[in-house]
This record gives C-alpha cells, structure tokens and sequence, in this order.
C-alpha cells in the first residue's frame, strides 16, 4: 500500500495486452478505490474500503435494465462545429448558457465536435445527449461509434479520462432537446452536465443531458 504500479508499457509487455485494456484495468481499479493517479506521481495503491463502497454505484441505465426495462442507445449524429470568439456560434444551438458557450472557446479554441445521441426507454425517446469532445478526434464517423464506444476511441488516441464532475438541475427544456424528445417547449425536465478531464486538467469532452422524467425518475444505488 501506498506504492507506485509499473507502468502502462510494462504492464503490457509483462501481460501481452493492448494499451486500452491496461488502462481500462487501471480505471476499474481506481474507482474500486484500490489504486489513485496523479498528475506526474504515476499510480498508487491504496486501500481506502469508504472509497470503495462508495465507488459501487451502478450506472442509471444499468439500474432500468435490471428492473425490467428495455434500454437503446442511438447515435444520431457527427458533426465538427467552428467556435466564435464569443461563444455565440449557430452550432452550440441552445442546449447551453453563455458561459457554458464560453467554456468551450476558451478550452478547446475554434472548433469541436458535436455528437448527438439518443436513449430509448422502452421504445420511448428518454435521454437526449449531446457530446463536446475535443477537436483532437477530428475525422470521427457515426459509423467508427457502432463499432466502439466513445470512451474507447478517445483511449485509441492517448486520450484519458481522469477527472469527472457532474451536475445536475431542473431546467426548462430547450427547443432542440423538446422537440427530440416529443415534448412541449418549457416542459420542465432533469439536466445533467459533465465535465471529463484528462490527468493534466485539460478538457477532453463536455455533455449535457436532458431526461425525460415524466417517463422514469433519475435512480442512484449504492451498495453498502
């Protein structure tokens, strides 16, 4: 305990797997609570059992799926958007504020990719999701998405994923986000952002969501 792990090269040579299944292992573990990254200290074991706990929770959608429901996922759409000085570019539309406008600007410059997609719950539109990710993966098609996932893309290109935060608040739902969910403009509804930095504080990807409530309330469990 407290020990650096070797590193991701030799971890690889010594086990004969690729880099993304060394760091997808290594992100297991971190938040299991058994390992900690830091910037510029390597990786360290650690043994913190509240962490642990804590880091059990199932995904939302895993959650449905054991309760009987029936999840898609559906990629809708790939597209790389110029940034104004401002913000204030036709691409953001108006599922964002200003200063979330501004966010973008002044962390990925003069452009980014914007990925649209969509859950399904029971065959209703759910969850209207759009992904800021970084102009890094330019070249991205919908189809390279039904072969891999996002996270495992941005992995392909060195690109990890370190430090997440997410918020969550009732909004009015935008135009864009109503009309893709079947709902009147304004209609209240649960909004999440997430912001997904790399081990060096850069941003790599930011996305907000809107949920459908009215069709299933947002669950969280933690096994003890």
């Amino acid at each position: 305990m407290g020990s650096n792990i070797p590193s991701e090269p030799l971890l690889e040579r010594e086990f004969g797997v690729s880099k993304i299944t060394v760091r997808g292992a290594i992100q297991e573990l971190v938040q299991e609570g058994y390992l900690e990254k830091g910037s510029g200290r390597g990786t360290r074991v650690i043994r913190n059992k509240a962490a642990s706990k804590l880091s059990k929770w199932k995904h939302f959608t895993e959650i449905l799926v054991e309760s009987g429901h029936r999840i898609q996922k559906r990629w809708l759409a790939v597209e790389l958007i110029a940034l104004d000085a401002d913000g204030a570019d036709a691409g953001l539309g108006d599922l964002l504020s200003a200063k979330e406008k501004q966010k973008l600007t002044a962390e990925f410059g003069s452009r980014c990719l914007r990925l649209v997609r969509m859950y399904l719950l029971n065959g209703q539109p759910f969850i209207y999701y759009i992904h800021y990710v970084t102009p890094l993966l330019e070249g991205l098609e919908l189809m390279d998405l039904s072969e891999q996932s996002l996270y495992e893309l941005l992995e392909e290109q060195g690109l990890s994923l370190d430090q997440l935060q997410d918020e969550f608040g009732a909004v009015q739902v935008p135009a864009e986000a109503a009309s893709a969910l079947g709902l009147e403009i304004n209609t209240p509804v649960l909004r999440r952002s997430r912001t997904s930095r790399d081990e060096f504080g850069k941003l790599i990807e930011y996305s907000v969501g809107f949920y459908h409530t009215e069709l299933q309330s947002y669950i969280v469990n933690y096994e003890a």
